[in-house]
């Protein structure tokens, strides 16, 4: 074969290989929806081969609805995409892709399909701005500040970077504005919970609960996703001027179900049921005879309530307060003062003690009564005497009736 033949040859295999190469390169056009694979990720660019002459370009702002720091955070090498074709110059070698467009798209017709079935959707938090959050789903998403949790939340600057549960509450395709909500999700969840747990209890079921705020009439209590109110009454077997006495936020703490109103949701708890009564405490450790230290809580006419332990009161009678006689209590004692009692008997069946003050007290040394005056004697009057006085009487009486003969 000569060299011209050979030469020949050559050319029309390449005309061949190049015509089948030219057969199988994509034929685009702007608007086009292509699909393209990642071969290349900058910080602010991807390249994409998408079957055409020459690699597609993608920047950052086409990647994502939403800022983006880098393109890594988006896409990877090896990644599969759906693009759309912003721009094609063959002159140049120019081909300008968009992921947004496509995820766009899609994303308005899948968020009101979630709007409608209430859908529950997770997002990742992408920027944190004045009055919320913006999240990716597929387009630029918002969640207002009241509208992320139940609970005021004062900073949010942690919150980028998390993945939200949220719902659709509002869409306006012509503002381009999504509003979506995690509160919903957390309140229809804490509902479901709350129901769920009132459904399990009984009265005078025992459980453990966290204190979750404090208020001048009890505290209330979270026993598993609901709330019950633990009066002040019953806080302690002691008086209570105010919760905080007893609690804190916070606290762990044994409660007692003492009512159930599952209609509207209210539940009575009781601290101080879980704990053993005052005249329980006191059954082994106050015997009679003891002397003890009490104060004084009231004053009534017959006597005063002495507490002797912590919500245990015995009666001092109003004999048994001082040695002397005293009209009513108020005249030696009043509320608030420490007296040493004596433990004169005690029912703590019947929570009852009765005490004494006077027989904590010597009694004060009877003093001398004062003698008597006694009168003077009489000195005796002889019969001679008697007689005579008997004639003298007799010598007037004769002369005055003479007088009238």
């Amino acid at each position: 074969m000569s060299e011209e033949t050979k030469f020949d040859q050559e050319v029309q295999s390449a005309e061949v290989s190049q015509e089948e190469s030219m057969a199988n390169v994509t034929i685009i056009k702007k608007g086009d929806i292509v699909t393209g694979k990642v071969i290349k990720v900058d910080a602010d660019q991807a390249v994409v081969d998408v079957g055409y002459k020459y690699d597609g370009i993608v920047s950052v702002r086409e990647l994502s609805s939403v800022q983006l720091d880098n393109a890594e955070e988006i896409v990877q090498v090896g990644q599969e995409i759906e693009l759309k074709v912003l721009t094609i110059d063959d002159n140049k070698e120019k081909l300008v892709l968009s992921k947004r467009a496509i995820d766009s798209e899609k994303s308005w017709e899948k968020l009101a399909a979630d709007m409608e079935n209430k859908t529950i959707l997770e997002a990742k938090v992408a920027e944190v701005v004045k009055g919320g959050l913006v999240v990716d789903v597929g387009l630029r998403g918002f969640v207002p500040a009241s509208m992320v949790e139940r609970t005021f939340v004062e900073d949010f600057s942690d919150y980028k970077g998390r993945t939200l549960r949220l719902r659709v509450k509002e869409m306006d395709r012509e503002k381009n504005k999504v509003i979506l909500s995690q509160k919903d999700v957390l309140d229809e969840e804490l509902e479901t919970k709350k129901q769920e747990t009132i459904s399990k209890l009984s009265v005078g079921q025992e459980l453990m609960g966290t204190v979750q705020r404090l208020t001048q009439f009890g505290a209330f209590v979270d026993i598993g996703g609901v709330d019950g109110l633990v009066h002040i009454s019953e806080m302690a077997w002691h008086h209570v001027e105010h919760a905080s006495e007893v609690v804190k936020e916070g606290d762990q703490v044994r409660v007692q179900v003492l009512k159930l109103d599952p209609a509207n949701e209210r539940i009575s708890l009781s601290i101080k049921a879980t704990q053993p009564g005052p005249w329980e405490s006191v059954k082994n450790k106050i015997n009679i005879g003891d002397i003890v230290t009490g104060t004084v809580k009231r004053l009534v006419q017959f006597g005063a309530f002495i507490e002797v332990a912590p919500g245990v009161e015995g009666l001092v009678h109003i004999s048994q307060i001082a040695h002397r006689h005293i009209a009513t209590p108020f005249e030696v004692l009043k509320e608030g003062q420490e007296v040493q009692v004596k433990v004169l008997d005690m029912n703590p069946g019947e929570k009852r003690i009765s005490l004494s003050i006077k027989e904590t007290e010597e009694a004060p040394a009877r003093e001398p009564r004062p003698e008597r005056e006694r009168a003077p004697k009489r000195e005796s009057v002889s019969h001679e005497e008697l007689q005579g006085l008997n004639l003298t009487l007799g010598e007037r009486f004769g002369d005055k009736l003479s007088k009238f003969k």
